[in-house]
């Protein structure tokens, strides 16, 4: 008889939002699903972890099939803890975690709590899929997402793929007939010029709220995440951990020999 497959579920916007309860609806299809999110949304937390407070963890929900728990910490957290506490006797098959309201294309792959998870659930020696919806809104339509979600997720189960596996999955807004498919892709240059609008309270602090828009450094490039998001296409890139910029290797060996 055929083990049953073990899937970890987490994701940044917390564990009873409409994102997490669409990736959980992604993996139930594929074994049985341990769900590990955060209490409280934890967008933008990138690899961020929790060292000087204690950590709360509770049960949410459990039925067949099913185990919901909640976390105080960060995206990474609820990773660690499954691994190293609630299933550290058990091998677990695929880490999902997203679905994330809003794209982590390009430079957001540093900054997102989403992809920090994934990341580091792929430091457990099992494949990692981030998932992403291009829609912030709070009434966003993840039937695409899900459809595709299940497609790559499948794909990635299904074939052996050489480890440590992270994709990083963004989906455009529409409905899965209208998308146009998957394209794989690399991550697009960009980087986000912030600003900081500064405001004062009722008694008279200062205070400020921070935004900004990204911009695009190849914007006619058609082989990044950016270019397949705006044409309608679901990017898939496959990220890594080493930041190692190789291509200044040479030229520094010389400036600092």
């Amino acid at each position: 008889m055929k083990e049953e497959r073990l899937i970890l579920v987490t994701n940044d916007d917390g564990y009873d939002s409409k994102g997490l309860a669409a990736a959980v609806e992604v993996a139930r299809g594929f074994g049985r699903v341990v769900v590990v999110a955060p209490e409280t949304t934890q967008s933008g937390m990138s690899q961020a972890i929790t060292m000087y407070n204690p950590l709360y963890l509770r049960c949410v929900r459990k039925e067949e099939g099913l185990e919901v728990y909640a976390f105080s910490g960060t995206p990474v957290d609820c990773v660690k803890m499954a691994f190293d506490y609630l299933l550290r006797e058990e091998r677990v098959d695929l880490v999902i975690s997203g679905i994330n309201h809003g794209s982590n294309s390009a430079v957001n792959v540093l900054y997102s709590g989403t992809m920090g998870a994934a990341i580091e659930g792929s430091f457990y020696g099992c494949p990692a899929v981030g998932l992403s919806l291009d829609d912030h809104g709070e009434d966003a339509d993840f039937e695409a997402a899900v459809a595709y979600g299940r497609r790559i997720v499948g794909s990635v189960l299904e074939n052996r793929i050489e480890l440590p596996l992270c994709l990083n999955v963004n989906v455009p807004v529409g409905r899965p007939d209208e998308l146009r498919g998957i394209r794989l892709c690399r991550q697009n240059r960009g980087f986000w010029r912030e600003e900081f609008y500064r405001h004062e309270d009722p008694r008279g602090r200062e205070y400020f709220w921070l935004t900004g828009a990204f911009v695009n450094e190849e914007p006619e490039a058609q082989d990044t995440d950016e270019w397949a998001l705006s044409h309608g296409y679901v990017s898939v890139v496959p990220v890594q951990v080493d930041l190692t910029d190789y291509r200044q290797l040479g030229a520094l060996a010389e400036v600092l020999k």
